[in-house]
């Protein structure tokens, strides 16, 4: 039989014509269209031009490993959360459907995919299972389940992640504790000195843990405990007690890794970044305050501030075309990429995204290097199986799925999602930009909601937005932080050029997150995903079709006319009249207090976070505030007051007579001194009055009786809370900060006048309310300000079942969200709380 005619294959010049690629005279039936070369080296091969789009697009790809990726990933998953016998079970099932294919089907593409899937299905029969096996029996587990105090050694996998406290008493923004990822080496406890093995998760003191890098080995004594979640991994968690003890010295990459990230930052802080810079560049999110955080996370702009395949191209893609402009060739671009990629994943850590972004790229330049051609989907499907082995708790890393679906939906769709962006009228740079954030948005929304339980709307828009300025800052912080090794004052001149950039993608992040629906709520778990991919896809076909498109372009205008300013702004809020609202700001205390005057409005305390009360004031539509009154200085009610600041106008601070703890006193003073705002003390007696509104200072007692210094407990910074009567156009509102048992002893003996209609219930409803106390105020409305989920018990039942039977209509913010009290007085609960955190 004569030998096939290879003249079309990638790299050979015989026969191949001179016409363009469609310009081809007739072909014989049968014969193959010739090869077109795609960027990047990859070859395709159309079988048919005339089959439908959705065959020629799965086509152009090389699947072959596609199948082998799902079992293993699917297999590995059953595994993590039902046990190792699932895995073995899964992978045999996979193994035997490969058989019975490899037995009807002769095809050399089915026979590759075949092989491949029983290869990987029985190396995660065996190796996968074994480790699923020894995961589940591990020794650890057992000690963690009887809490034993033990002596742990333990080599660091990743970088300390700082636990940042903006709790009761903690400082906001400030770090006291650490996790770390960590590998067991031995075990010391009452029965001696043994060899250990297993994931295990380190909670430790910031103190002595917070500076080691990944690599390092260290003894940490403490209590094993059992994980909140054993499907990720872990069997194992340790609270640590004291400083690490015996560490050994890190690696030379690693200092060199360690002084790049503290180069980045020290040049970011220079310029003026407010971290953003190091998060963008390595992912390194410690300098970022929460609030710009959450606006990125409710804006889908998170990803940009955690190292994946995007970071990976524009770093590749900038070496590879300042090689290429120097007339380097493919296999030197290569090695030298690899070699750049490699100390990138280094300085950027080894999370899950890292890694199989670094592995792709890395079958890519291998591919470069040997000539041989290999699709993107090839590539990410190999990595799966290589990390998913390399690591199981991978395949149930809500990230890592959704880098996988991110970039695979990059790699098969972007393209033909620009061509019919430009088919209807889109510039042709635009459409590919918004088909990358349209891809990556369809792709990942499945799973976002069934994680988390909430679908963004407009971060396709803001992705599109942001993506221009993204590339020149991160490539600035890319060279800055290479520049910072050797020369720092270098890194700080050339971060400067990335400031710009930076405050773009800022602007865009926090005028998403605050646009009307920026997210709603969608049903979690399986159930969730898969009615939302369901719905995905049935929106995606219909748009295939003219009709269909009219039917979705009504709905769509529907639903932005009618269902989402029902959703969004829930009719009649704020109620017209409005005297006061206790808003939703969680686990802490804010209070807002119509003055009279239209637009400008009081401020009691601003919560534990700045977004809770920003969110709050933008709904009531505040323009200008004379005064923000701050209970008392623990970190529930003062944390949110750089956002009240910042963005609106205020006449004065007002604080009591305490000074505890000093942190948070020596932050209002400078935050109030940067803003030129003056800061002002409350004494018992004291009266403020505008046209609507009237407050009264009825406690604490004066400075003198209030000691200074640190106050382990809180109980007297709470018994130090500015305790108000306001008069309102509803009536008497008692605001009571978070007074105890002492406070509310003095307020009694004080014979003042406590009775109000609507009483704010002290210390978000703790058990320490004296019932004395609650009956001289005898309000007809309480409303305990509380976050859900919070750890104190809040609020009591005691305490909520003793107003109920005094006839108070009881609200907690918790379960209805903020409060507005309107002349009556009548209480109108918004709804939609704050999630637990």
């Amino acid at each position: 039989m004569a030998a096939p005619d290879r003249s079309g294959c990638a790299g050979s010049t015989a026969g191949r014509r001179s016409e363009p690629p469609g310009t081809a005279g007739p072909r014989s039936p049968g014969a193959k269209a010739a090869p077109t070369r795609l960027p990047l080296g990859f070859v395709t091969d159309f079988p048919d031009p005339d089959a439908p789009a959705w065959r020629r697009l799965i086509a152009r790809h090389d699947r072959r490993l596609v199948p082998a990726a799902a079992l293993v990933w699917i297999a590995t998953l059953l595994g993590d959360h039902n046990g190792w016998t699932w895995t073995v079970a899964s992978a045999v099932a996979g193994v035997t459907v490969a058989i019975l294919v490899l037995a009807a089907r002769r095809t050399r593409f089915v026979r590759i995919a075949a092989w491949t899937v029983i290869l990987c299905g029985l190396l995660t029969a065996t190796w996968t299972g074994t480790r699923l096996h020894d995961r589940d029996t591990n020794p650890l587990a057992a000690l963690a389940h009887a809490s034993t105090t033990v002596r742990l050694r333990v080599d660091l996998a990743d970088l300390p992640k700082p636990i940042v406290s903006t709790g009761f008493a903690g400082r906001p923004g400030g770090v006291r504790s650490v996790l770390i990822p960590a590998d067991a080496q031995t075990v010391t406890d009452d029965s001696g000195t043994r060899p250990a093995h297993g994931a295990v998760l380190v909670i430790a003191p910031a103190r002595g843990w917070a500076h080691l890098l990944r690599g390092q080995q260290a003894d940490a004594w403490g209590e094993l405990i059992p994980p909140d979640n054993p499907g990720d991994g872990t069997v194992a968690v340790i609270r640590v007690r004291g400083s690490p003890s015996h560490v050994t010295p890190p690696s030379a990459v690693q200092r060199l890794a360690a002084h790049l990230r503290d180069g980045l930052r020290t040049a970011g802080r220079s310029a003026g970044d407010q971290g953003l810079l190091p998060a963008l560049v390595v992912g390194d999110r410690s300098g970022v305050a929460q609030p710009v955080l959450d606006d990125f996370q409710k804006s889908g702009m998170d990803y940009l501030l955690a190292v994946g395949g995007l970071h990976f191209l524009v770093v590749c893609g900038a070496v590879l075309w300042l090689l290429r402009r120097i007339g380097v060739g493919p296999g030197t671009c290569a090695v030298v990429c690899a070699v750049v990629l490699g100390g990138f994943a280094e300085v950027a850590g080894g999370q899950p995204n890292v890694m199989r972004a670094g592995l792709m790229l890395g079958v890519g330049l291998l591919a470069l290097a040997t000539g041989r051609t290999r699709s993107a989907a090839s590539a990410l499907a190999g990595s799966v199986i290589v990390l998913v082995l390399w690591q199981p708790a991978f395949a149930t890393d809500v990230g890592f799925a959704l880098s996988v679906l991110a970039t695979g939906a990059m790699v098969m769709l972007t393209t033909p999602t620009a061509k019919a962006l430009v088919r209807h009228g889109v510039p042709k740079g635009m459409a590919r930009l918004l088909a990358v954030a349209i891809v990556a948005q369809l792709a990942t929304a499945p799973v976002i909601a069934a994680a988390y339980g909430q679908v963004s709307l407009p971060s396709v828009l803001a992705n599109a937005l942001v993506e221009p300025a993204f590339v020149p800052a991160m490539l600035v912080g890319a060279v800055a932080m290479a520049c910072a090794a050797v020369w720092p004052w270098l890194a700080g001149v050339i971060a400067h050029l990335a400031v710009p950039e930076l405050a773009w993608l800022r602007f865009v992040a926090r005028r998403t997150a605050r646009l009307p629906g920026t997210s709603i709520s969608w049903p979690t778990g399986w159930w969730g995903g898969l009615a939302l991919a369901a719905l995905v896809a049935a929106v995606v076909v219909a748009l295939r079709f003219r009709r269909s498109r009219a039917l979705l372009a009504a709905v769509a205008v529907g639903v932005a006319v009618v269902i989402v300013p029902v959703r969004v702004f829930a009719p009649g809020w704020p109620p017209p009249n409005w005297a006061m609202v206790d808003c939703d700001v969680g686990q802490g205390d804010g209070e807002v207090l119509a003055t009279g005057l239209p637009g400008d409005d009081i401020v009691v305390d601003t919560g534990p976070d700045e977004e809770g009360i920003d969110d709050c004031l933008n709904l009531l539509d505040v323009n200008r505030i004379p005064l923000v009154v701050l209970s008392h200085l623990h970190a529930d009610h003062v944390s949110g007051l750089p956002a009240v600041l910042r963005d609106w106008p205020v006449g004065a601070v007002a604080v009591g007579p305490s000074r505890v703890p000093d942190w948070a006193w020596h932050d209002v003073v400078r935050e109030t001194a940067q803003a030129h705002v003056p800061l002002v003390e409350l004494s018992v007696g004291q009266r403020l009055s505008w046209p609507g509104l009237t407050l009264d200072v009825l406690g604490p007692p004066p400075a003198e009786s209030w000691p200074v210094g640190d106050d382990p407990s809180g109980t007297v910074v709470n018994n130090s809370s500015l305790v108000l009567r306001a008069t309102t156009a509803a009536g008497r509102v008692l605001l009571t900060g978070d007074v105890e048992l002492a406070a509310q002893a003095d307020l009694l003996e004080s014979h003042v006048d406590l009775t109000a209609a609507m009483l704010k219930v002290p210390h978000h409803g703790s058990r320490f309310s004296a019932p004395a106390f609650l009956d001289a105020v005898h309000a007809r409305i309480a409303v305990a300000s509380v976050g859900a989920g919070n750890p104190y018990g809040h609020p009591s039942p005691l305490t909520l079942n003793r107003l109920s039977a005094d006839g108070a209509l009881v609200l907690r913010t918790d379960h209805d969200g903020d409060v507005a009290i309107t002349p009556g007085p009548t209480a109108v609960p918004r709804g939609d709380p704050r999630p637990a955190p």
